[in-house]
């Protein structure tokens, strides 16, 4: 959307409209759009699916998108994605979705700690500047995201070598401040060989000036976000810890140089609680910055994947060129060890190459003559000439790189109550403090005064917002990553928490659970004829047709090198088969009852026959000068990791049910193979949708794995769909989940992967809501009266900084996921 104002009395915008396909529609939106006050005149245009408006007000894009998709259409928006710097916990993450859905015109904003991202969709008349100030106005830095893997990662090392180096400052400084304090607190002859040196005051004095350089220096970025987010009444992290310290700093001061001023009994310090909270926070900082690093290794991985520079052909030599320049066409030289350096088709040469960074299999493939081969892929032993077929975003590549982002930035439903929690947790702990402060100041033993400061400061520091906030994007980073080293690639982070959800998978059978082209199956002859001969005379009748099962007889013939040989004679005989003359012998090729015409008895191939009938093969027969030669099946066959994919599928309590167009016998021969548990039949393409939804009100959540253009309607009824990656692009894109081996085997293994990340991430969500739950209490010193047990405020923040790490350290281990099926070699 745009909008201009041409003239002071006339505003003027466009909307681009999505699900118009003819001129009723043009005039449906029309009138709808002339219905609206203040609307002059609505010009709508089908071929460019705009919608041009005039008004003397200014235009009210909401009610326009409103009465557009009243009118049964939708408007086109496309997703911001921003880079939004210096949020460190949950409620900065509601903070800045809070301020981003206020501005008129943004339909949804999903932010994302983990990955410190913000996806905007907005109407088009929303501008990037507009998103990025209600972001500054928020407290916090925005600009849009630019996917330069490489400057993100410079980035964040940057930011890591910061924080390392204000930690190594924090702990020098504050190493000397905790001697002073808590050594004379806690051995007697240190206290007095203090007092009797330097002296108690001269301490103070010493304590004083160290820890006002760690507040000043390496503890500033607590100050300069806390406060300003206090002031704006939307405390976060930043603001408990400044507060904290803060108090703790200040009493400390008046202590030290105005002691006249407290209560007699109360003159102490707290220099040690401050200096040592910031350098235990900015130590679980740095071990969360390290964490959260390695949580995005599997993004890093795939980049690394890209080489630099292909060797492409120029005016008939081969020279280096940058991979960004190459260009669709260009002819690219592979040698041996090197990676693909792009997309394209093998026009010379032969190899084997590994594929397992996209399919996840380790054993290389085979590459001659025009098949495809994907960039980053690494060449094994031949040389190859290929011509450039896809490149920069439109690779294979780039394509997973960008899925992965997607899932990794996406929220779950699960995420949606944690959101509402944090937004209100830091307030709510904030007034808790001063609760704490009042209740100590009044009930409390003497000294009230320092008792009442330091359980209150021990509140704001114990509370970790943290670890709420990165219990869900972390293990959704980690997950999906090794999800695509896996090569299951998670379109959507939903789907991470549906398919746990799946109780029966549906699979389409041609190309899913078979390889999807006919080939011979079965060719038995009678002793006494030679193989190889009567293989050579069928498939020079069979090249006479273009029938499937005709082309599986001829390729077969061909894969063993045959010769195929003249035909002459050649005719059909309806309903029974087709003969011919070839070498100067008749030939006789047809189903059983055509061999019963010709009088000839078929018993001994009787086992055979009923053999293949039960694996749903229809039998063919071959005579040769009237004497029975061979038994012939043809059919579509099993891949070799169905078997292990379906009972995979059993092990982890999941139904299996198969959606096929085939005959009910053969459809039910295959199941009986399988151990399938529910079979639907002869089904035409759109009534795969009506099978999907059958299925869901019998067993409940259903997963449909398909990959043709005829399952991308199932694929999008089902609560997730799985397309093969094999499949077409079609399929893909209306699937949430792409498994690129095209094999079945990468449907447990997703389903296991959804199980372990959803699990994880529930483990991090118990600890982060248990830890503060338990401990909130135990810092305002709820045990004091009954067992005399009070927090330190250095303790609450060791272990504010811990709940952090160990939120992360949780959500690393689904790096070591292991699949329930390995690839087999």
């Amino acid at each position: 959307m745009n909008d201009q104002n041409r003239s002071p009395q006339l505003y003027q915008g466009s909307v681009q409209i999505e699900g118009m396909t003819c001129a009723s529609c043009v005039g449906r939106v029309e009138k709808a759009l002339q219905k609206l006050e203040n609307i002059d005149s609505v010009s709508v245009n089908l071929a460019t699916e705009k919608a041009s408006i005039s008004s003397s007000q200014p235009l009210n894009y909401s009610e326009i998108i409103r009465t557009i998709e009243k009118a049964g259409y939708s408007v086109a928006q496309t997703p911001v994605e921003l880079q939004v710097d210096g949020m460190t916990c949950a409620s900065c993450v509601g903070r800045v979705e809070k301020a981003l859905k206020a501005v008129e015109g943004v339909r949804s904003a999903s932010v994302n700690l983990a990955t410190e991202k913000a996806v905007i969709v907005a109407d088009a008349s929303v501008t990037a500047d507009q998103l990025i100030q209600a972001v500054a106005k928020a407290g916090y830095d925005a600009k849009v995201a630019v996917p330069d893997h490489a400057q993100q990662q410079d980035k964040k090392a940057n930011e890591l070598v910061e924080l390392k180096r204000d930690l190594l400052i924090a702990a020098a400084l504050a190493l000397p401040v905790f001697i002073l304090e808590m050594g004379s607190h806690l051995i007697q002859a240190f206290h007095h060989f203090v007092a009797g040196t330097i002296g108690v005051q001269n301490s103070w004095y010493i304590q004083f000036v160290l820890t006002t350089l760690i507040l000043i220096f390496p503890g500033r970025r607590f100050y300069q976000k806390g406060f300003p987010a206090l002031f704006r009444l939307a405390p976060d992290m930043n603001s408990l810890v400044a507060v904290g310290t803060f108090s703790a700093y200040c009493y400390s001061v008046v202590a030290t140089f105005f002691a006249e001023l407290l209560p007699k009994g109360t003159v102490n310090v707290y220099f040690e609680a401050a200096a040592v909270i910031v350098a235990l926070i900015l130590l679980g900082r740095y071990f969360e910055a390290k964490a959260k690093g390695r949580t995005s290794q599997a993004i890093q991985h795939l980049v690394g994947m890209q080489p630099k520079h292909a060797r492409v052909e120029q005016n008939g030599q081969f020279s280096e060129m940058a991979v960004q320049d190459v260009q669709a066409g260009m002819i690219i030289e592979i040698r041996p060890g090197e990676r693909v350096p792009v997309d394209g088709m093998v026009i010379s040469g032969q190899s084997f190459i590994d594929e397992s960074m996209i399919t996840g299999e380790p054993v290389p493939v085979e590459k001659k003559l025009d098949d495809q081969v994907v960039g980053g892929t690494i060449n094994q032993t031949g040389s190859l000439r290929i011509q450039a077929t896809a490149v920069g975003g439109d690779s294979v590549l780039a394509q997973i790189i960008q899925m992965v982002e997607q899932a990794q930035g996406s929220k779950l439903p699960i995420q949606a109550l944690v959101d509402k929690v944090t937004m209100w947790f830091v307030p709510a702990v904030m007034l808790l403090a001063v609760l704490t402060f009042v209740v100590w100041l009044i009930f409390g033993p003497e000294p009230a005064l320092t008792f009442a400061l330091v359980n209150a400061v021990a509140v704001l520091i114990i509370a970790c917002p943290c670890a709420m906030g990165l219990a869900t994007p972390t293990s959704i980073m980690v997950g999906t990553g090794r999800g695509a080293e896996m090569g299951v690639l998670f379109r959507k982070g939903e789907a991470l928490q549906l398919l746990k959800e799946a109780q029966v998978v549906a699979v389409d059978k041609t190309g899913t659970l078979t390889e999807g082209k006919p080939s011979l199956t079965d060719f038995s002859v009678v002793n006494g004829f030679d193989e190889h001969d009567v293989l050579a005379k069928v498939a020079s009748i069979e090249n006479k047709s273009e029938h499937p099962i005709a082309q599986a007889i001829v390729t077969a013939a061909k894969d063993r090198g045959l010769t195929l040989r003249e035909v002459s004679n050649f005719s059909s005989v309806t309903g029974f088969g087709i003969q011919a003359t070839v070498d100067n012998a008749e030939i006789h090729i047809g189903a059983d009852r055509f061999m019963h015409k010709l009088g000839l008895n078929l018993d001994q191939f009787a086992d055979d026959a009923k053999r293949m009938g039960r694996e749903g093969k229809t039998p063919l027969y071959v005579a040769i000068d009237q004497q029975l030669a061979c038994i012939i099946a043809v059919a579509d066959p099993i891949k070799k990791t169905t078997f292990a994919a379906i009972r995979a599928l059993h092990e982890l309590g999941i139904s299996v049910a198969m959606i096929t167009g085939d005959n009910r016998h053969t459809a039910e021969a295959i199941a009986k193979q399988l151990h399938i548990d529910d079979v639907v039949a002869e089904v035409l393409p759109d009534g795969k949708v009506e099978a999907v939804k059958k299925l869901k009100q019998q067993y409940g959540r259903v997963a449909y794995v398909g990959d043709g253009i005829n399952d991308a309607p199932a694929l999008a009824e089902a609560d997730v769909g799985l397309a093969i990656g094999t499949g077409t692009d079609v399929a893909i894109e209306a699937a949430d989940v792409v498994l690129m081996s095209g094999s079945l085997i990468g449907v447990p293994n997703a389903i296991a992967l959804s199980k372990a990340t959803i699990d994880n991430i529930r483990q991090n969500l118990f600890w982060a809501f248990v830890y503060n739950i338990a401990l909130i209490p135990v810092a305002a010193g709820l045990l004091y009266p009954l067992y005399g047990i009070l927090l330190s405020p250095v303790f609450a923040a060791g272990a504010m900084a811990l709940s952090s790490v160990f939120v992360l350290g949780n959500a690393l281990r689904l790096k070591k996921f292991r699949p329930v099926i390995a690839a087999e070699s």
